[in-house]
């Protein structure tokens, strides 16, 4: 198959509230495509060339707008951001909070394919039209709604904080208190990460380790089982574009050390959480599939965990987190917490995790995410983060879930 390259891309910056700035839909994409074709060093008419040729499509992540903003039919709208996408194949890509990472999928699939020589994925969501527990109710879409989501308020919160639960039950030498400790240490690093971000939506907030080890108080309620409000990621208006080629782009653009998609890991596991948790039984990781994933994923790159330098994860919730380190291959299941306390994953630790702050302090606009990930996997492996670069990567892992870990999406970027 042909290799995947990645040209570049771009992320708006997750601090802002479009609607408080009069702006929508079409405002986000036209700005962050603009930036995005700009920072891969295409134009318009670039993309108006390459669509005559017929060697240009476009691939667009989003998972609820329809509630959000009232509208669909997704793919289309990038009309509206410009003429030069007339009569560009484009299509909308919907896995929850995994939307982009399969519209990256997708777009991927047609370059190893020979179909399309560049592929331009966008992933976005507002998610500031509407009021926390009426969005709460949305993203309960991303779960079996009828059974999980439907007049359950926070349905997710509570979801993960099951997840924690379901953690302490299966490892019955881990304490109870060690655990709560750790999740709230990986609350403190993705804050603590999101300050060297300049796009990050928490830059300017602040989380010490005792706010986020005292649950259930004024400035740090509970919000599903022993979980806070510091162990949740972050509602975000927000967009990602990532652009991607083929080799035969690379050679007639004559670029250099531009990075490649190493190998990926696609995995569903049961829609319903307590048929998770039944699935698990005979595994040692509470969630085997998330597991699976990252195994394909090294698979198919020919690398280790060892060969990984950096790692971007789904910190929905820090017990999500907390799961992705041995799923990983970090520690050992039931171990987790040894990263976290030995340092492993702090920034200046030898295998960082969210250097940009991750959904938690970077902010988790639902159908960007997988997009973000990826492009700060290419910032990380091109020396192009700025404030929150790691020392010498030359490869980075991604692992973004969609629903309670539901549908798992893992890429592997690095230098050939």
């Amino acid at each position: 198959m042909s290799k995947v390259y990645i040209l570049g891309g771009a992320q708006t910056d997750f601090e802002r509230n479009w609607k408080k700035e009069g702006k929508g839909m079409v405002a986000i994409l036209k700005e962050v495509m603009a930036d995005g074709l700009a920072h891969a060093g295409l134009s318009f008419d670039d993309v108006k060339a390459l669509n005559g040729d017929n060697r240009v499509a476009c691939f667009v992540g989003n998972f609820i707008a329809e509630k959000y903003v009232d509208q669909g039919h997704l793919g289309a709208f990038l009309t509206e951001v410009d003429p030069a996408f007339y009569g560009v194949p484009s299509a909308r890509y919907e896995a929850a909070c995994a939307s982009s990472s399969v519209a990256i999928d997708a777009a991927a699939t047609k370059i190893h394919a020979d179909e399309y020589d560049v592929d331009i994925v966008v992933g976005w969501e507002l998610m500031k039209t509407v009021d926390s527990k009426l969005g709460g109710d949305f993203l309960g879409r991303a779960a079996y709604y009828e059974k999980e989501g439907k007049g359950i308020e926070l349905p997710f919160p509570k979801l993960f904080g099951r997840l924690a639960d379901e953690t302490l039950k299966k490892y019955p030498e881990l304490d109870e208190k060690r655990y709560m400790d750790a999740l709230a240490k990986i609350s403190v690093i993705n804050y603590s990460n999101a300050k060297r971000n300049p796009l990050a939506q928490t830059r300017k907030w602040f989380m010490s380790y005792d706010q986020a080890s005292t649950r259930g108080t004024d400035t740090n309620p509970l919000v599903g089982g022993k979980l806070g409000v510091s162990d949740c990621s972050q509602v975000t208006d927000g967009a990602a574009v990532v652009v991607l080629c083929s080799e035969k782009f690379i050679a007639e653009r004559g670029y250099q050390d531009k990075p490649v998609i190493k190998g990926y890991g696609h995995r569903t596991a049961p829609m319903l959480f307590d048929k998770k948790m039944a699935d698990n039984e005979g595994s040692e990781y509470i969630l085997p599939w998330t597991r699976q994933a990252v195994l394909d994923a090294y698979k198919r790159a020919g690398l280790m965990v060892d060969d990984i330098d950096v790692f971007e994860t789904h910190d929905c919730f820090t017990s999500s987190e907390y799961a992705a380190i041995s799923a990983f291959g970090l520690t050992a299941p039931g171990y987790e917490y040894e990263a976290v306390e030995s340092g492993l994953i702090d920034f200046d630790g030898d295998k960082p995790i969210n250097p940009s702050g991750g959904l938690i302090g970077c902010g988790h606009p639902v159908g960007a995410s997988g997009a973000r990930m990826f492009l700060d996997l290419y910032k990380q492996v091109t020396g192009t983060a700025g404030g929150y670069q790691v020392e010498s990567v030359k490869n980075g892992m991604m692992l973004n879930i969609g629903g309670s870990a539901t549908t798992n999406y893992v890429f592997i970027v690095g230098k050939e």
